[in-house]
């Protein structure tokens, strides 16, 4: 078979040298390093936004607990203490609420529970190890009474991350439950008794 003569009428393309469909060791470089510097700015503010969140959830969850206990002490028309527990079921003697939180009803004002059938919450608190929750040093207890005030003088308690004061949950002589959050970071152990 012979071979035809190419046409002048169509004349070959000659196309330029096509590229790669891969990516250069430059383009590669320069990408890290784009998202290392992104990282690198974006860690610290999910970090204090981590914070602020761990020390919200735990102010939430104090407030609900509280107005809960006053809640039931109202309903029932008898005494009902929260206290920081260790999960076993009864009142701990110091002002760390780090573990449990212990709801009860108190009718003849022991302060601990006497039955089981008087426990109304024994709830662990948020798990972290740089949270920490601590009452006022003369005020390990809330009681609420039948009519849903707070005998005694102000709780405060201090929740505290990494050592300093994060938030504040102040209940007044009346039940009301409040929180505030402290312009100054100061020492967990260094805080106010109330506000």
């Amino acid at each position: 078979m012979a071979r035809m003569p190419a046409s002048v009428d169509h004349p070959v393309t000659v196309l330029p040298f096509a590229r790669s469909q891969g990516v250069t060791l430059i383009e590669m470089v320069v990408a890290m390093a784009v998202v290392a510097i992104l990282t690198a700015l974006a860690v610290p503010s999910f970090q204090a936004l981590s914070k602020r969140s761990r020390v919200d959830n735990t102010l939430h969850l104090l407030t609900s607990h509280f107005a809960s206990a006053r809640i039931a002490a109202i309903t029932h028309n008898v005494p009902v203490v929260i206290c920081p527990s260790r999960g076993d079921g009864a009142c701990r003697q110091d002002s760390d609420w780090s573990d449990h939180w212990l709801t009860f009803r108190d009718p003849d004002g022991n302060r601990q529970p006497d039955e089981a059938n008087d426990l109304y919450r024994n709830d662990p608190a948020p798990r972290s190890p740089r949270l920490r929750i601590l009452s006022t040093g003369g005020r390990r207890q809330l009681r609420y009474l039948p009519t849903g005030y707070s005998s005694g003088s102000n709780l405060t308690l201090r929740v505290c991350y990494d050592g300093k004061v994060s938030g504040l949950v102040v209940v007044n002589n009346a039940g009301r439950v409040r929180t505030a959050r402290p312009s100054d970071s100061k020492p967990c152990g260094d805080a106010p008794d109330s506000l």
